[in-house]
Parts: C-alpha cells; sequence; structure tokens
C-alpha cells in the first residue's frame, strides 16, 4: 500500500501540504493507518511503535508479511490484519488529505513540535495522528482543563459551565470539551465570548460538524482556538468513537470537570479515563433530585472525584497536576474493556473484543483478572459488570 501511495504525485503533494515538515513516507503511512485502524486499535500502535509507521504498514498489508514476525503475537496480528485489510485502500487516503486540504487542516504527528506529549500516556492507545483545524499549538499549551457534561443539561448547568469556562479562559486556561450541545457548548460559547481560548474534540472528521446545530459555533472554534480528531476527514461520528473520542480530552486536559451528568452519561465514560489516567477529577454537585446530576453525585461517591463549586477550586485540580508528573500506570486495555461491558446484559467474549477492538485472547485473559477483583461476573454464555465496581 505504502509503494503505490508513494508513486502517487498526487498522495505526496497532498501529504506535503499537510504536514510539511515530516517526511513524505511517514505521513502517507500514518494517515493509511488513520484509515486502516480505529481509534485507539492497541494492536496497530504497539506495531508502529515497534517498527515505525512505514514497515509496519508493510507487516500489516502485504502478502507474507507474518514471516517478518514483529514482537506482537502472530495470532494477535492475522486477527487485527483482518480487521484492516478490507480498509486498506490509497483511495481512502487521498480522499482524506483532500477533504483536509479543503477545510485548511493540518496534520500534527507524534514527535513533532506541536505533537501533545499528555497523550503518550495512553499507550499504545494513543492516536497516530491528529487532525487539527485553527492553532494547534493550544494542544500543548498550559493550563487545560477539560469541561465536560450532560446534552440535555439544565439551566443551572449551563449557567455553571459557562461561569468557568469564561473565567478559567479568560485568565489563561484553556478550555477544552467534545463541541456537542449542552454543557459542551456552554462551556466553548463561554470561553470564546471572553476572548480565551478553546479546544473542541470531535469523534468524527474536523469536516464533519457534529452536531449539524453546532456549525457555526465549530466554524468560531476552528477560527480562534481549535477543532481536532483523531480520525481521518470524512469519517462519521458513531458511539464507538465518542467513547475513544473521550479517553483524548481526559488525556488533553490537566483536569476533567464534569458540571451536570446522567447515571450513565457519557461524561462518566470520560471522567472514567480521567481516573485512569491519574488526571485530577472535579463534579459539580447539583440538587439531589436532579436526575441530570446524579453522575456528578456518583463520582463524588465511587470515583473519589473532588467537589467543585467555584473557578478557584477548578484552578487547585490543576495546579496541582503542573507541579506533580501525570501518571499513566492504567492499562488501556482494561479502561477499553470496561467501557465495552454492559452491567445489564451478558455480553460473550466474542463481542466484547469487537466493541473493544481488542483481540479475544487479550478479552478473555483481562476477564479473567476483572472476576478475581469483582468488577465482573459470569453470567450464562457471557459477561457482564457489577455496577459501581469499575
Amino acid at each position: 500500500m505504502i509503494e503505490r501511495l508513494l508513486q502517487n504525485a498526487h498522495a505526496k503533494d497532498a501529504a506535503r501540504v499537510a504536514c510539511p515538515d515530516r517526511e513524505v513516507d511517514e505521513v502517507l503511512a500514518r494517515v493509511a493507518w488513520n484509515v486502516l485502524a480505529e481509534p485507539g486499535d492497541g494492536v496497530a500502535g504497539a506495531l508502529i511503535a515497534e517498527l515505525g509507521p512505514v514497515e509496519a504498514l508493510r507487516v500489516a498489508t502485504e502478502d507474507g508479511a507474518l514471516l517478518v514476525s514483529p514482537r506482537t503475537p502472530p495470532r494477535v496480528l492475522r486477527e487485527a490484519m483482518e480487521r484492516w485489510r478490507p480498509r486498506a485502500s490509497p483511495q481512502a487516503v487521498l480522499d482524506a488529505l483532500d477533504s483536509a486540504a479543503g477545510v485548511r487542516a493540518r496534520l500534527v504527528l507524534p514527535g513533532g513540535p506541536l505533537w501533545p506529549a499528555a497523550v503518550d500516556d495512553l499507550g499504545p492507545h494513543a492516536p497516530t495522528l491528529l487532525w487539527v483545524r485553527g492553532d494547534a499549538g493550544l494542544l500543548s499549551a498550559d493550563p487545560r482543563v477539560a469541561i465536560v457534561g450532560a446534552r440535555a443539561s439544565s439551566g443551572y448547568g449551563d449557567l455553571l459551565a459557562a461561569e468557568f469556562a469564561g473565567d478559567l479562559a479568560a485568565s489563561g486556561g484553556i478550555v477544552i470539551s467534545g463541541g456537542a450541545y449542552g454543557i459542551d457548548g456552554a462551556a466553548h460559547r463561554a470561553a470564546l465570548g471572553v476572548g480565551g481560548a478553546t479546544v473542541a474534540l470531535l469523534a468524527g472528521g474536523v469536516d464533519r460538524a457534529y452536531p449539524q446545530g453546532h456549525q457555526s459555533l465549530l466554524r468560531e472554534i476552528a477560527e480562534k482556538g481549535a477543532v481536532v480528531s483523531e480520525v481521518p476527514c470524512g469519517t462519521a461520528p458513531t458511539k464507538w468513537r465518542f467513547l475513544s473520542r473521550n479517553r483524548l480530552i481526559a488525556a488533553l486536559g490537566h483536569a476533567t470537570v464534569v458540571v451536570e451528568a446522567g447515571w450513565r452519561s457519557g461524561s462518566i465514560n470520560t471522567a472514567g479515563h480521567a481516573a485512569a489516567l491519574g488526571r485530577p477529577l472535579g463534579a459539580v454537585p447539583g440538587p439531589v433530585t436532579s436526575a441530570t446530576s446524579a453522575g456528578c453525585h456518583r463520582l463524588l461517591r465511587e470515583y473519589d472525584a473532588r467537589c467543585v463549586t467555584t473557578t478557584a477550586e477548578i484552578r487547585e485540580l490543576w495546579e496541582a497536576t503542573l507541579v506533580t508528573p501525570q501518571g499513566g500506570g492504567a492499562d488501556p486495555d482494561r479502561i477499553r474493556l470496561c467501557d465495552a461491558l454492559s452491567t445489564r446484559t451478558a455480553v460473550p467474549a466474542q463481542e466484547l473484543a469487537r466493541r473493544s477492538g481488542l483481540s479475544v485472547t487479550t478479552v478473555e485473559a483481562l476477564l479473567g483478572l476483572l472476576e478475581l477483583e469483582g468488577v465482573v461476573t459470569r453470567s450464562g454464555t457471557g459477561w457482564r459488570g457489577i455496577a459501581g465496581a469499575a
């Protein structure tokens, strides 16, 4: 695949435009990986770390590649190649680069001056590259705070999200969120309203405004801040990509604050990633009768989140992070498996592997450990998470 791309003059020109400071073969190989593998694919990440993106791409897409004998176990690699090869399309790489050029998006690659080192804490599940519209330098600027919460937020939540984001952005903080309705939108707008900086992490391509009602907001963020994604231009957001995107929000923030969230809100997923990465986590309390605050109360009780009610208390979260080195000791495979589990329905290991993007062998091994820890239980032919245990 890489040879076909390197023989295409248009592909090479597009790669130079998207990322002028890196070798063309690496840019094309990383974009190809971006097309082949879903976000957070640990097998792809490990293979690229071991062989480099160009040689790893040859292993993944060429016949006889298993003879290379990388450190990745052959069975795991074979399973991964079955996922990747149906997507091995040079045209898809060209389309992604052309779409990026159409919206003036640039590529940010690992090891480059604009690459946010914070996402490296995700290990093999770190992004292959990032697509950025706007100021890519904001991804590494200090301090960065993730403000997230319910899409169906209340007036109380919108008010506090706007107050916190506005105050923090006015004093130089970079407000990171997911571009969604509700709390995300309130935080982005407040940061822009005070002339501050904000970053929107999308689950689809940066050329596709989602949700549609935020087209003008995302356009303004791209002009004054940054709109970022780890998936190629043209990619549609899906449930899995939203969950995977959440790990980037958590990794990029020096601290994560959940303003309002339901009991099973996606913001709980973001908070779980933040806690697993060792990032400080804050939750805003609400009325005990409010369903939109139930998730925040759960975080305070079960995730050891800090109760935050003022911008000063939020600053305390990130100030501790900027002094203390950030940890990254949690197993990303475990995080992905726990995300894929249901506490209501037993799910077979094969289906958990499909949902999480892990191999069946890895899933079965992790399930055994999680069962010993009391995090999951076997039920019939499947596995079910134990509420509050993960």
